[in-house]
């Protein structure tokens, strides 16, 4: 079929190609987006989190920065987002409450404190009475918690739906047809062709379709970013208007070893995640996923069980080895990356578009994303290759 040209081509139409393709289009570059279903990706099953705090793991600190930068933009993208388009995004400043139900998730709990003020981080140690005062419907059990009120949350669905109606409004082209293949010419990325034949030529190609990353063909092995697929499964349940607010912040804990969530909405829904399992690219809902989730939120929140369910739900996040992003040129010329955000991906969203748009504006990489590199990896060794 006839080409298709333009400065830059995303492939991946989740909301971190969104949003690189809405911020290259105000740097006034010709852009379009390749992506069979634009708005969708992991998008529909993340909670939303903005948790820059209580997400920190051990080994994760040189990824905090990263993490504390994007939030720091999320009120006034978050606005400009709305302004753009008119849509609300359910952005809420309503803080976290991390708890603990016995004396060992406590003893945990006061380690990952210290470890929070180390790294210069706002949280607050509660008794197990305090935290029930801030949310009346916690479990008697609680022994303690930290409250964190600089964690924020958004609706992923939401966020991509704005930034969908931003691209277009913007210029921005789509092609809602799958990837065959990166078109490479002269050891250069050139574009790519389409499922339906399609050849879309570019100046730049930015490869920014989540845990699929790995798997486009035609991109020579070195550049081939080392993503691989982890599954998340979620529950959704809704909270009868006359009840609301069932919670008034994000409540989270580790039960049993495994890290629960509750999210809940302005409009009532109450999210509960996430499992997280090494298996391949299976998105089967599962009946022990679904058990988990409902059994490690009940011994949190024992009224749960009286709310309907409406949703369950799995989706793959994008993990890399270190489980932070590639950002910025891979080692083909004219190919950039966007992907492995892993769990973060919602809550990178305005950093990575904001270094997106400066390496396609300017050809520089950000100072904050230089140790994100795709070339900290090397050569890409692969999980699981394409099949």
């Amino acid at each position: 079929m006839p080409s298709r040209t333009s400065d830059v081509l995303v492939i991946g139409g989740g909301i971190i190609g969104l949003v690189t393709a809405w911020r290259a289009a105000q740097q006034g570059l010709a852009t379009a987006v390749l992506d069979p279903e634009p708005g969708g990706g992991a998008a529909r099953v993340a909670a939303g989190m903005l948790a820059a705090v209580t997400e920190l793991h051990y080994g994760e600190q040189t990824l905090l920065a990263l993490n504390l930068e994007s939030a720091r933009r999320y009120p006034d993208f978050a606005a400009e987002l709305t302004e753009a388009t008119g849509q609300d995004l359910g952005y809420r400043r309503c803080g976290t409450l991390a708890v603990a139900l016995d004396s060992d998730d406590r003893a945990g709990l006061r380690e990952l404190h210290a470890f929070q003020q180390r790294s210069g981080l706002a949280s607050e140690w509660l008794s197990g009475r305090e935290c029930r005062r801030l949310e009346p419907m916690l479990a008697p059990g609680v022994r303690g918690g930290l409250r964190v009120d600089g964690d924020h949350q958004i609706d992923p669905r939401r966020l991509a739906a704005a930034l969908l109606t931003a691209c277009e409004r913007a210029g921005v082209e789509f092609h809602r047809t799958p990837a065959e293949r990166l078109d490479v010419v002269r050891d250069r990325a050139a574009g790519a062709t389409a499922a339906d034949g399609t050849a879309l030529a570019a100046e730049r190609v930015v490869l920014a379709a989540g845990s699929m990353s790995g798997r486009l063909a035609g991109v020579p092995a070195a550049a081939l970013p080392p993503v691989r697929p982890v599954k998340g499964q979620v529950v959704r349940l809704t909270v009868p208007g006359p009840l609301a607010p069932f919670l008034s912040r994000t409540v989270r804990a580790v039960v049993r070893g495994s890290h629960v969530y509750l999210v809940p909405r302005e409009n009532g829904d109450l999210v509960i995640g996430a499992t997280s399992e090494e298996m391949g690219w299976d998105t089967t809902v599962t009946a022990g996923g679904v058990y988990e989730l409902l059994r490690d939120a009940h011994e949190l929140v024992p009224g749960i069980t009286e709310l309907p369910l409406t949703e369950t739900l799995a989706g793959l996040r994008p993990g890399s080895p270190d489980n932070a992003p590639l950002l910025g040129p891979s080692a083909l010329d004219g190919l950039l990356l966007a992907t492995g955000h892993h769990r973060n991906g919602v809550l990178l969203t305005p950093v990575t578009g904001d270094v997106l748009a400066h390496v396609l504006a300017t050809g520089d990489l950000p100072e904050l994303a230089r140790t994100f590199t795709p070339a900290r990896f090397g050569a890409a060794v692969l999980t699981e290759q394409p099949v």
